[in-house]
């Protein structure tokens, strides 16, 4: 269980305060792009406080009295015994083309069969009777026969997944791992690789232990041109990054499936997150001109 909020404190740590509000800054942008108001955040906050006091600070694993909750998240009884009445269930909806697309997509980049000499994903003949089993049509299959491999490609064209050549064979994108286009699925993975990045950060400042991998390079002042040279090496070497652990989780799968054990105990089973994420923008203007803050500071001590 999380340690217990400390309800002593008036105010929280001031320099915890600045974190949050410099982390959830892009949020309020976005929200405030589509029409998420600051009503419509403030009572989805509130059940978020609810549904966390609730489920991450039980003691002895025992369900909280409304009371408790109150307590614990600073909101009034009665507002939590009506959001805890109308709470979900908390699951994430997947989109259809995420969850079976993801899995379609880790096997293109990481299967022996679907990748040439360099690790690289093949490109495809659309049909198994043009290709075999080196076919769109028969890896779709192997992920899922339930649904048509003819609906996942032209759902895939769609976001900018995989393009065709002029000889119709199909080419997956080297960016394949989040759709370029569509709402519902970007938006999937908006709260899912920000959960996973701010509940690592969280888990680390928390002090829990082991500590996540959560590193980053970050410099200030470098010239536009660099940047741009900089974003392109980040995304060679973080694609590399990301289909090296791709590869790794299918071998350990496939290991797993031909020694019957499927992957160890349910129980045991956990989920993992690996991610690279590249950001630039135009420096503030204080950030811009250090010698000419120094000049000032250096004339006012005079």
């Amino acid at each position: 269980m999380p340690n217990e909020p400390a309800a002593s404190e008036a105010q929280p740590p001031r320099v915890l305060v600045h974190a949050l509000t410099r982390a959830l800054r892009p949020l309020v942008k976005l929200m405030l792009s589509r029409g998420v108001t600051f009503t419509y955040a403030s009572e989805l906050l509130k059940s978020l406080f609810v549904e966390v006091a609730d489920r991450d600070f039980r003691i002895d694993g025992k369900k909280s009295t409304d009371s408790r909750v109150s307590l614990v998240s600073g909101v009034h009884r009665k507002e939590v015994s009506r959001l805890r009445q109308a709470m979900e269930s908390g699951e994430e909806a997947v989109p259809a083309v995420v969850s079976i697309g993801a899995q379609v997509v880790a096997r293109w980049m990481g299967a022996p069969r679907y990748i040439d000499s360099d690790g690289a994903p093949i490109p495809l003949a659309r049909f198994a009777s043009e290709g075999g089993e080196r076919s769109f049509e028969a890896l779709v299959a192997h992920v899922n026969r339930d649904i048509r491999p003819r609906v996942v490609l032209d759902e895939w064209l769609r976001l900018g997944v995989v393009h065709l050549d002029g000889e119709g064979l199909v080419h997956l994108n080297a960016d394949a791992f989040v759709p370029a286009k569509g709402f519902d699925e970007m938006s999937f993975y908006l709260g899912h690789n920000l959960h996973d990045h701010a509940a690592a950060a969280a888990h680390n400042l928390a002090g829990a232990q082991p500590p996540f991998l959560e590193r980053s390079v970050h410099y200030d002042g470098v010239g536009a041109d660099t940047v741009a040279k900089l974003a392109q090496q980040a995304g060679t070497l973080g694609m590399q990054a990301l289909v090296a652990v791709n590869k790794s989780v299918l071998a350990s799968t496939r290991r797993a499936s031909s020694s019957g054990g499927g992957g160890g105990n349910k129980s045991q089973r956990q989920r993992m997150t690996f991610g690279v994420y590249f950001y630039a923008e135009d420096s503030a203007p204080s950030e811009q001109a250090p010698a000419a803050s120094e000049k000032k500071r250096k004339k006012a001590e005079k």
